[in-house]
This record gives structure tokens, C-alpha cells and sequence, in this order.
């Protein structure tokens, strides 16, 4: 069994070349706590579909394992980043909903503030201290990624 923190991807020369033996690679490390984190279900089942693809390669492979370790490494790697960036899209996303929504709450609220002339600078102001900015620092780190 190999042990390697989450997604060492500097693996030199030929390491493995005198591990017939080697069957399993275990990564440690903070990389379960972010798949886990990952928000769509597809993604996580990918991304554990992928961790645990070397498992089940590993032991057919006859000589030296070492390119096919370093290969699953950066195929797992780059998979990971791919997800990382979309759901930080995401977030982006739902942020600006939110604060779309405290904003519209807010007017809706203040029905009887005038929108035709003049009016924009107190639609402005009410965007500003819809409280927006307290909500999502709030609901932020429940939608972060753990890593």
C-alpha cells in the first residue's frame, strides 16, 4: 500500500520500478473533505469514481508502475481543479441571487420610494444597506469548499 498526500504529482524517475507487489494507493490529506464538499452529486461520485479507479487498475499492471500512478494522479488532478473551478463559479452565482433577492426585498419593502425621477439614488441606497454584505458573509462559509 502507498500512501500519498492528496495529489502528489512530482513524482521522479522510476520509484515504483521494485513494487510488484504495490495494489493500493491511499491519498491522505484534505482531498476526501473536498470532494465531499463538492455541491453536485455527479461531481462527487466523478471525482470518487477517479480516486478509486488505481485501486482497481493497480494490480494488473505488470513491471513498473510508476508512469500509470503518476498518469492517474494528473488525470485525477485536473479533474478535481475542473470541479474546484466550477463550483466556485457557482457560488459566484448564488451570491449574486441572493443579493439580488435581499435587494428586492428591500424595495419591496420600501414600495413607496420614488423610481421615476430621482428615485435611482434611493434604489441605489437601498441596494447598499439591504444587508446583503452580512447575509452572505454568513451563508459564504457554508458554501465554500473544505480543503
Amino acid at each position: 500500500m502507498l500512501l500519498t498526500p492528496t495529489l502528489c504529482t512530482s513524482l521522479r524517475g522510476n520509484v515504483f520500478a521494485c513494487c510488484s507487489k504495490l495494489t493500493t494507493v491511499d491519498l491522505v490529506g484534505g482531498i476526501h473533505n473536498t470532494v465531499a464538499s463538492l455541491h453536485l452529486e455527479i461531481w462527487r461520485s466523478e471525482m470518487t469514481d477517479e480516486i478509486n479507479r488505481m485501486n482497481q487498475t493497480l494490480p494488473t499492471i505488470t513491471g513498473d508502475k510508476t508512469q500509470a500512478i503518476r498518469q492517474w494522479m494528473g488525470s485525477a488532478s485536473h479533474l478535481l481543479d475542473h470541479y474546484k473551478t466550477e463550483h466556485h463559479k457557482l457560488v459566484k452565482e448564488a451570491t449574486t441571487l441572493l443579493e439580488l433577492a435581499l435587494w428586492k426585498t428591500k424595495l419591496d419593502d420600501n414600495e413607496g420610494v420614488e423610481v421615476e425621477t430621482g428615485g435611482q439614488r434611493e434604489r441605489q441606497e437601498l441596494r447598499v444597506t439591504s444587508g446583503a454584505n452580512i447575509v452572505i458573509n454568513s451563508v459564504l462559509p457554508f458554501l465554500q469548499l473544505m480543503e
